[in-house]
């Protein structure tokens, strides 16, 4: 196992096959990075391992294209140790004995240590994993990891024990055009040949169909322009057209962090809360294709289980987090027929926010009148003393009645009788509607009337 040379043209190149926009443009130093300045940023936490030399294994953590590689490349390039580039994929336990081989041999004949980069982590199993572990905890190598998944499930515990995982974010708009910029104008490794730019309809495109992966713009930058003939002067202007060609995919009136965004959520919330499945499953199309996150979608279904199904159906709560489970644990696109399933669970189900109303109000009046004592009959004792005080005396358990129910009080006087929950008919919630007024009633009769708000 060789060296890898970090500056140097792939290995691709060498063999004479030309390589791709995207590897040819991949940074070689820290000030070529583009992004993750809140790892990078001055005293951020790679700036401070690199400033200071303090060398520990790593796990990079983030999506595809948002530079783990680069990142990987460059630590080791600055940190003046060997790399050892190892795939997950191909390789295995007698790969990584191999490394870890080399690794010592480097540290015997002069005195440096190995970064063994080990790509696509999570695809290492646990006997591989294993294999690597004591070696990582003895100090042989330097692990550099990188994967798309969560390493909380993907890495054993020991192994992840003995690393500090790094979270990458997908590239910003702001990064992509810089990296776009860069490639526009290089002309030894770039476009800077082409005398092309792009239109800005083309430009907002290539960046939010992307998803902020930088491997995906520069390729399909490269095919956008190189498709798109000169005009007279020898200009290449690259339209949306030939960017949505290059990238395959047509375009979505969509902004995920603008104005569009809020329309679009806003109308899959209201077509659940208007029980239409249809105009349900529509909106939630509509934000998956324009690449939205599904766990952001996920999450908002779970809100609408609460906020608009409530306590009418009690098992809309668990659906929803179940979505959110399974599709944490299938991915895309097959975790997506869950949040699908589960739009259309929602908007058939009865509806009710009394629950949410219920608490908008339980903690307007909680901000009002924080300073009331709790009553002396549901205060603990615990102590002797506190029991003397009157901490608990009358408390009556309602466990002992053969109702399971004793008609007490449990809120502070001034507020004693407040309704904050109001049932409706609907669902499971028509159900206790009925007991509970009862229950309701018979407090009311000593106290002369019950405080709504």
């Amino acid at each position: 196992m060789q060296q890898l040379k970090l500056f140097d043209k792939s290995s691709a190149r060498a063999e004479g096959t030309p390589s791709p926009l995207a590897e040819r443009m991949r940074p070689r130093t820290l000030d070529e990075f583009v992004g993750q300045t809140h790892l990078l940023g001055k005293g951020r936490i790679l700036d401070r391992l690199l400033r200071t030399g303090q060398l520990q294994s790593l796990i990079l953590w983030g999506p595809p294209g948002s530079g783990k590689t680069t990142l990987a490349r460059i630590i080791a390039g600055h940190t003046r140790t060997h790399l050892i580039h190892l795939s997950a994929v191909m390789a295995g336990s007698r790969e990584i004995r191999s490394a870890v081989s080399e690794a010592m041999d480097v540290w015997a004949r002069n005195r440096v240590r190995t970064w063994l980069f080990m790509d696509e982590i999570h695809r290492l199993n646990k006997a591989q994993q294993d294999t690597l572990l004591p070696h990582v905890e003895s100090g042989a190598i330097l692990l550099l990891g990188a994967t798309t998944e969560n390493p909380s499930f993907e890495v054993i515990r020991p192994l992840l024990s003995r690393t500090r995982v790094v979270v990458l974010e997908p590239l910003s708009c702001d990064d992509l055009r810089r990296i776009v910029q860069n490639a526009l104008s290089d002309k030894e490794k770039g476009l800077g040949g082409t005398s092309a730019s792009l239109t800005e309809d083309a430009e907002q495109f290539l960046f939010s169909a992307s998803g902020g992966d930088a491997r995906v713009v520069l390729n399909a930058l490269e095919l956008a322009v190189l498709s798109t003939p000169p005009d007279s002067q020898g200009n290449r202007r690259v339209d949306l057209d030939a960017v949505q060609e290059a990238l395959q995919r047509r375009a979505v009136h969509y902004d995920k962090g603008g104005e569009e965004h809020y329309n679009l959520i806003s109308a899959l919330h209201k077509s659940i809360r208007g029980s239409d499945p249809d105009a349900g499953l529509y909106w939630l199309a509509r934000m998956i294709e324009a690449g939205e996150d599904p766990l952001y979608l996920a999450r908002r279904l779970i809100r609408i289980a609460s906020e608009d199904v409530g306590l009418a159906d009690p098992f809309a709560l668990t659906h929803a987090v179940s979505a959110l489970q399974t599709f944490q644990f299938l991915g895309s696109p097959e975790g997506e027929l869950a949040l699908a399933q589960t739009v259309v669970y929602l908007a058939l189900a009865p509806k009710s926010n009394s629950v949410y109303t219920a608490f908008d109000q339980a903690r307007e009046t909680a901000g009002k009148t924080g300073s009331l004592g709790v009553p002396m009959h549901i205060r603990n004792a615990p102590t002797g003393l506190l029991k003397k005080l009157g901490y608990g005396r009358d408390y009556r358990y309602p466990h002992d009645d053969p109702e399971g129910w004793v008609p007490d009080t449990y809120l502070p006087e001034p507020v004693e009788g407040t309704v904050f929950y109001s049932p409706t008919a609907r669902g499971w919630e028509g159900k206790w509607r009925l007991l509970l007024a009862q229950r309701r009633a018979m407090l009311e009769k000593g106290r002369g009337g019950v405080k709504t708000r």
